[in-house]
């Protein structure tokens, strides 16, 4: 009955799942090592073999793309987390608080949608150098103004309905009201915000990754295999772009597809009109 309703929730939590599975059991599941130089076995296409072929290294392509996927989805994952909890913790304090704090806090935060997303990421990630601890702040610190204004609506739009008021009266603390009253009742937003938020980030980490910002040599990456690749793509050496180009589409897809799905089944007006 839930697949019957929500299909493409479905296809993109499947989606996303395998995903994960790849990247947790990469070690165990990957036919070969994936930074092994082999040149005996240099630029084969696919084969039964050698599944997406190997690079000029001799290297294993599907191997690459499956730890790869440890990456990009570790980048997401604990860049969308940073952004949550910094961007939350600021839009509900401006949000209920108000005032000066209100005022300063998104002015700040204003400050920081003046820069475009990616620039801003590449711009910070140079700044503090080329790993993926940096790759993984810099976007962090792109998603946060997203969260922060759209938690703040919400708790603007929240904090002055019956039941926080009631707690205000009876003496329940801020902390308390936030938390228990006002948090609960805004989590749907911020739950598609941050599934919107994992697609952008992998895709900002390709970049970055594509840019020599991201994981350095021989670690593989989708976006630094793309950047590799593109010399021997003249010589009709598809394969080599072509499995982290794929696996980049699908991660991207897959959490996007689930956002969609989510706002429209966690929002009531969407669910009334279908």
């Amino acid at each position: 009955m839930f697949a019957r309703r929500n299909p493409r929730m479905v296809v993109g939590a499947t989606l996303i799942a395998m995903l994960l599975f790849v990247a947790a059991f990469a070690p165990i599941i990957s036919p070969y090592d994936p930074v092994k130089v082999d040149v005996a076995e240099s630029l084969l296409p696919p084969s039964g073999t050698h599944l997406l072929g190997t690079d000029d290294l001799g290297r294993d392509v599907l191997s690459r793309v499956m730890w790869g996927a440890r990456v990009s989805l570790s980048v997401g994952l604990i860049s969308v987390l940073i952004g949550f909890l910094v961007g939350v913790s600021i839009g509900m304090a401006a949000g209920y608080l108000g005032g000066t704090f209100d005022l300063l806090a998104m002015r700040v935060i204003d400050a920081l949608l003046a820069f475009p997303a990616l620039v801003l990421a590449i711009a910070i990630t140079a700044a503090l150098g080329p790993q993926i601890q940096n790759a993984m702040i810099a976007i962090g610190i792109v998603a946060i103004p997203g969260y922060a204004r759209l938690t703040r609506g919400q708790v603007l739009s929240v904090r002055a309905r019956e039941f926080v008021v009631a707690a205000r009266t009876v003496g329940v603390p801020p902390i308390g009201i936030v938390l228990r009253h006002i948090f609960p009742n805004i989590t749907n937003p911020l739950v598609v915000q941050a599934t919107l938020a994992t697609a952008f980030a992998i895709l900002a980490e390709a970049a970055l990754s594509f840019l020599g910002l991201g994981p350095q040599p021989p670690y593989p990456s989708w976006g630094q295999d793309i950047n590799y690749s593109q010399r021997y793509l003249a010589n009709f050496y598809w394969w080599m772009s072509f499995g982290p180009g794929v696996a980049i589409f699908v991660a991207v897809f897959a959490f996007n597809f689930l956002g969609d799905a989510l706002r429209d089944a966690l929002d009531p007006r969407l669910r009334r009109s279908g």
